[in-house]
C-alpha cells in the first residue's frame, strides 16, 4: 500500500515544494523571506515544526523565524546559540547527504549546550523508523562561496516517521533554495541600506553645500575661492558680496584677476611668501578707484571631492581701521606731538641708519676706487647683487641691527681702515664730511643744529600758549625751507635739527642763512606780533661717528656761532 502510494506522495510534495519555492523569491524583506522558509516547510514538506537559525555577524546563530507552534515560537524566537555549540551539532550524529540527524539516543550529550530547543520527552519508539520527540534533524544552508548562512531545524513529521530517501532529498533541495533566497534577500537588504545611506549622505552633502554657500555668500567679511596648480593658479573663481563691496568690483570682474594682480606692489613679496595651507598675511589690495585697503588674508585648502581638484579658500578681513590706528601710534612714538616733526629718537634712528663704525678709507688712486666698485658690484645704491659676497650682517640690510645702530666689526690685526679685505661695510655707501669749511667739492650729510634766540622771554611774557604757537610756526617755516627728502626734527624745547644730504660746505652755509632769514619775520599770535631769532651750528656726519657724536658736534658749533654774535643782533639774525 505504502509502496504504491509513494509516487503520488512524491508528486504532491514536489508540487507543494514548487509553490513554496516560488513564494521564497517574492518576499520583500529578509524577515519575510525567513518566515516564508519555515512556513514552506510546514505547508509543503510535512513537518509540524520548523525553525531557521540565522548566522549573525559575530558568528553565533539566532532563532530568526519559527512556524508550527505559537507557544514554542514565543519561547525561543530571538534566542542565540553559540557558534561552537552549533559546530559541534553539525559534526556529530548521522550524515544524510548533507543533512545532519541526531537520534534521541545521542541527544543526552546536547543537554548542556546553549542551542535553543523545544524538544520534549516521550516514549521509546515502537518500530525502527518511528520519530522520537528528542530526535533532531538539521539542514545547513550555505552561500555560493561555502559560507554558512544558517541552519534549518525541523521536528514532528506528520506521518510520525523519520524521512526516507525522497523526504531527505526534498528537505535538502529546499534548504538549497532557501539559502539562495536568503542570500538574495540579504543582498537586497544591504543594497537598500546602502541606498538609504547614500541618500542620507547626499542629503547631508546638499545641506552642507547649502550651508557653505550661505556662509560664503553672506559672510560679513570677504571670501574668495581660487584655483590651485596649473596655468591658472591663483585665479579667482568665486567671490562673495562682502569682498566685492570691499574692493568696489563686481564678481564678474574679479574673476579676471588673482590676488597677485590686486596686491600693492610693495606687498607682493608678502603675498608670495604666504603659504596656501593655514597661511596668514597682512597686505594692501587695490580698489577700483585706485586706492588701497589694508586686509588680513587667511588661507586654507579645500577639495571638491575625496580625490578631486583642490582649491584655495581665502578669508579677507578689512583691517584698515586697525592699521590706521597702528600707524598713528607709530607716528606718535616717533614724532613730536606739538609740531608733528620727527622727535629726538626718530632723528637718531635716521642719522644712525646712515652711519657705520668703520671710518671711510680714502683710496689712493682712481684705479683702486674702480677696483673697490667691482668688489661689491652694486645693483642699486646701498644694495649688493644677490649671490655675491656682500658681507650682509645677520639681520640683513646694510649691516645694521634692527635698532638702526651698526653691527660691531673688528678688522684683521686691529686695523681701523686701510686696504683690508672685503668686510661687512664694503657694500655700504660711506658717509663722508668735507675736509674744511672751504668748499672742496665733497658732498656730505650736513647736520644743522638750530636754537631759537629770544624764545624764553616770549614764554615768560605771554605764556606757553603763545610759545607753542611760535614753535609750530617755526617748524612750518623750517619744513618749507628745506628740500624734499631732508629731515627737520625737534629735539625738544626750542631746539631743532635739520639733516640735509648731498651738500657741500658752501651749500650748508647758504641753507643755514636761508632758514635763519625764514625764522626772523614776525609771528602773529592772538593779535600780537612776536619775533624770535635763530642760531645755527653746522656739523657733518661721517662713518666712524655715532649719532650722538654728530649731534654734539653740531651743537657745539651752534654755541660758538651764538657767542660770536652780540645779544642784540641774535634776534635780528
Amino acid at each position: 500500500m505504502e509502496t504504491e502510494s509513494e509516487p503520488y506522495v512524491r508528486l504532491a510534495t514536489l508540487r507543494q515544494l514548487h509553490r513554496v519555492v516560488a513564494e521564497l523569491n517574492t518576499a520583500r524583506s529578509l524577515a519575510d523571506t525567513l518566515q516564508t522558509v519555515v512556513d514552506g516547510i510546514v505547508l509543503g514538506l510535512g513537518y509540524e515544526l520548523a525553525c531557521v537559525n540565522l548566522v549573525r555577524p559575530d558568528g553565533d546563530l539566532v532563532v530568526a523565524a519559527f512556524a508550527g507552534d505559537p507557544a514554542a515560537e514565543a519561547l525561543i524566537t530571538g534566542r542565540v546559540g553559540s557558534r561552537a555549540s552549533w559546530e559541534r551539532r553539525l559534526t556529530m550524529g548521522e550524515n544524510w547527504d548533507g543533512l545532519r540527524f541526531i537520534p534521541h539516543t545521542e541527544g543526552w550529550v546536547l543537554v548542556e549546550d546553549d542551542v535553543p530547543q523545544w524538544h520534549t520527552e516521550g516514549p521509546d519508539p515502537r518500530f525502527e523508523d518511528e520519530w522520537h520527540p528528542e530526535d533532531r534533524l538539521y539542514a545547513p544552508m550555505y552561500a555560493s562561496g561555502g559560507e554558512l548562512l544558517g541552519v534549518v531545524s525541523v521536528d514532528r513529521p506528520r506521518n510520525g516517521r523519520r524521512p526516507g530517501a525522497w523526504g531527505r532529498e526534498a528537505l535538502q533541495m529546499y534548504a538549497f533554495q532557501a539559502a539562495i533566497a536568503i542570500s538574495n534577500a540579504r543582498l537586497r537588504a544591504n543594497m537598500q541600506r546602502a541606498l538609504v545611506r547614500l541618500e542620507r549622505e547626499q542629503q547631508a552633502l546638499r545641506a552642507s553645500e547649502e550651508s557653505f554657500r550661505q556662509a560664503f555668500e553672506y559672510a560679513p567679511s570677504g571670501m574668495a575661492i581660487a584655483e590651485m596648480g596649473g596655468d591658472q593658479h591663483g585665479r579667482l573663481l568665486r567671490t562673495n558680496d562682502a569682498l566685492c563691496r570691499l574692493l568696489g568690483r563686481p564678481a564678474s570682474v574679479l574673476r579676471r584677476y588673482s590676488f597677485s594682480d590686486l596686491v600693492h606692489p610693495e606687498d607682493i613679496g608678502t603675498l608670495l611668501r604666504t603659504s596656501a595651507e593655514g597661511g596668514r598675511a597682512e597686505l594692501r589690495l587695490g580698489r577700483r578707484d585706485g586706492t588701497y585697503v589694508w586686509v588680513s588674508l587667511r588661507n586654507s585648502v579645500v577639495a571638491d571631492a575625496a580625490d578631486g581638484p583642490r582649491f584655495l579658500l581665502t578669508h579677507v578681513e578689512d583691517i584698515e581701521e586697525r592699521k590706521r590706528h597702528e600707524l598713528q601710534l607709530a607716528h606718535r612714538a616717533s614724532h613730536d606731538s606739538l609740531t608733528g616733526l620727527p622727535n629726538s629718537a626718530e632723528l637718531r634712528s635716521r642719522l644712525g641708519a646712515r652711519l657705520c663704525r668703520r671710518p671711510q678709507s680714502v683710496r689712493a688712486t682712481a684705479v683702486e676706487a674702480l677696483d673697490a666698485a667691482f668688489e661689491t658690484r652694486p645693483a642699486a645704491e646701498g644694495t649688493a647683487i644677490p649671490g655675491e659676497h656682500s658681507g650682509y650682517g645677520e639681520h640683513g640690510g646694510h649691516g645694521f641691527r634692527p635698532d638702526g645702530f651698526p653691527e660691531p666689526f673688528e678688522f684683521p690685526g686691529g686695523m681701523a681702515g686701510g686696504s683690508a679685505a672685503v668686510g661687512p661695510y664694503d657694500h655700504h655707501v660711506h658717509t663722508v664730511a668735507p675736509a674744511t669749511d672751504i668748499d672742496d667739492g665733497t658732498k656730505g650729510l650736513a647736520v644743522l643744529f638750530c636754537d631759537l634766540d629770544g624764545f624764553k622771554s616770549i614764554n615768560d611774557r605771554f605764556g606757553h600758549h603763545t610759545g607753542d604757537a611760535v614753535l609750530i610756526e617755526v617748524a612750518r617755516r623750517l619744513t618749507t625751507g628745506v628740500r624734499d627728502g631732508d629731515t627737520v626734527a625737534r629735539l625738544g624745547g626750542d631746539e631743532f635739527v635739520v639733516l640735509a644730504d648731498g651738500l657741500g660746505a658752501a651749500d650748508a652755509a647758504d641753507l643755514a642763512v636761508r632758514l635763519r632769514n625764514a625764522i626772523i619775520p614776525p609771528i602773529r599770535v592772538d593779535g600780537r606780533a612776536v619775533r624770535v631769532g635763530a642760531s645755527f651750528g653746522i656739523g657733518w656726519a661721517s662713518c666712524g661717528m655715532s649719532a650722538d657724536e654728530v649731534l654734539r658736534s653740531a651743537d657745539q658749533r651752534m654755541y660758538i656761532e651764538k657767542r660770536s654774535r652780540s645779544k642784540a643782533h641774535r634776534r635780528a639774525g
